[in-house]
């Protein structure tokens, strides 16, 4: 007997993250700050302490406890994962049932949909339009048109770098007749967060990464914010350990350090605005489009997005391609200074 692949794998293939070697990586949205020697001084004696032949703490108390106390929520609201990879498959495999509902919005992160698959969602997609914005009404009635269970989406949105209101998406959480999931991994360079509102909605489970601003895209850490039910059932479907000791101790030890994460938000956002002044000139002369972002990126439409692209990978410069557009995350200053030059010279 020979086995077949069920259906909902037939076809699949990896991420491409982008491969190679580049000079200059400003395709995946990280943080080009990385902790000073005297808070890897602080890391290395936490990692240190860690029992390696001990479990981690399945709840991962203190560094639920870190994040709360940083951005001003109850930990006890707050639960910590393996990234937001993992914390978005186990939305799509437990808090939907085959054949249920899945709406998300286009342009918007891609592995949304992705793991929908895999969770046997049936698909709904809401386009923005031209605009590259979400219009609260039309979402909300697309949402109940299409007897919707679930509404996922990100706020600043990756990749068209826009945010939201606040007040949109108040309106959005209370008429979309669903559970919304809100993805804040960008909303650290922008202010209409609604973190602090999480627990008092129903409906409402709200999604923060430290892979951006908190430049420890390699520790793989995630948190689910959201009232004690959603709360509970999201801790009975996660694997019991499934944050590693290394992972919790250097988290914790980074978010205690607000003066400094305040200073990296704003280093990150200086060279945001710099990246966006410095292309204006470009676009301005050739026609391209730009919106002022509110991320660490900017989505650019040239003329010749694959063009530009391969050209800029010829030079060493790696940045995302999609479509039309180029989203490019905002690097150091010489990181910038490279790129706006290669592109002028392009």
């Amino acid at each position: 007997m020979s086995y077949t692949l069920n259906k909902k794998l037939q076809g699949l293939t990896p991420y491409d993250p982008g491969a190679g070697d580049y000079p200059v990586r400003l395709d995946a949205n990280e943080s080009f700050l990385t902790p000073p020697d005297w808070l890897r001084a602080k890391i290395d004696a936490a990692l240190a302490a860690v029992p390696y032949n001990r479990y981690p703490d399945p709840k991962a108390a203190a560094l639920c406890k870190a994040f709360g106390d940083y951005y001003g929520i109850d930990p006890a609201y707050v639960t910590a994962g393996n990234g937001l990879d993992e914390v978005l498959f186990i939305l799509a495999a437990c808090f939907t049932q085959a054949g249920d509902t899945l709406v998300t919005v286009q342009p918007d992160f891609s592995m949304y949909r992705f793991y929908g698959h895999l969770g046997e969602c049936r698909q709904a997609v809401y386009d923005k339009g031209e605009g590259n914005a979400i219009d609260p009404e039309a979402l909300v009635a697309f949402c109940r048109e299409q007897k919707a269970d679930m509404l996922l989406f990100s706020n600043p949105c990756n990749p068209t770098s826009l945010v939201l209101e606040r007040e949109a998406v108040r309106k959005i959480i209370r008429e979309a007749g669903c559970l919304v999931v809100l993805d804040e991994a960008y909303m650290d360079f922008s202010d209409q967060t609604l973190i602090r509102e999480a627990a008092d909605y129903d409906n409402l489970i709200l999604l923060r990464t430290c892979s951006k601003m908190l430049g420890l895209a390699g520790l793989r850490l995630g948190f689910f914010v959201a009232n004690a039910t959603l709360t509970a059932a999201f801790r009975a479907c996660k694997s019991p350990y499934n944050v590693n000791a290394l992972s919790q101790a250097a988290g914790e030890t980074v978010l205690k350090e607000k003066a400094y994460l305040d200073d990296c938000r704003r280093k990150v956002c200086a060279s945001r605005d710099a990246l966006y002044k410095g292309l204006q000139p470009l676009c301005q002369a050739r026609g391209w489009r730009m919106d002022k972002p509110e991320t660490n990126f900017v989505y650019l439409r040239p003329d010749d997005a694959a063009g530009l692209y391969e050209g800029l990978k010829a030079a060493g410069i790696l940045v995302r391609h999609m479509g039309d557009w180029l989203r490019i995350t905002a690097g150091t200053e010489k990181e910038n200074a490279q790129l706006l030059e290669a592109l002028a010279a392009l």
